[in-house]
């Protein structure tokens, strides 16, 4: 019985096509204090070593990687709950990426100030509030006459 199908699921004698996804996730972290513009700090599992991040950059997002360095973060104990236990916060790994010779990153600046132009004045701004307030002042059509507070 002779199927004419373009992507048969299984070839006798020959390999599988498969798609392995990793058991480990990063989180891209703004650092606290400056860092040079070719490291990249991420926050990843404990189970998780320097060749697993650099294969799982260079695999998966084809980021060239010159060096990883790791350290582990203990969490902090001060917080207590209420019965006045010391609560701990879990330890974390945070691994520092080195971008290969010539590459660079700079954190996203994602909220941007927004520039005031010469239009948006103050006066503008406040015109726009006091119509939206008289449009939210303005009585329902639909409610004939009915005062807002009497309904569902």
């Amino acid at each position: 019985m002779a199927r004419n199908v373009l992507y048969p699921l299984y070839q006798v004698g020959g390999p599988q096509l498969r798609v392995f996804r990793t058991n480990f996730f990063i989180q891209l972290v703004r650092p606290g204090t400056a860092q040079p513009e070719d490291t990249v700090q991420f926050r990843i599992p404990m189970e998780m070593t320097r060749v697993d991040v650099k294969n799982y950059l260079e695999r998966i997002y084809s980021v060239p990687v010159a060096a990883v360095r790791t350290r582990v973060q203990h969490g902090s104990n001060r917080k207590r709950d209420h019965r006045n236990v010391r609560v701990k916060k879990p330890d974390y790994k945070v691994a520092y990426v080195q971008l290969a010779h010539g590459q660079t990153f700079t954190f996203p600046d994602l909220f941007p100030e927004k520039q005031p132009g010469p239009k948006d004045s103050e006066e503008d701004s406040l015109e726009a509030l006091m119509e939206e307030q008289r449009q939210r002042q303005r009585q329902d059509p639909r409610r004939g006459g009915v005062p807002q507070w009497f309904g569902l």
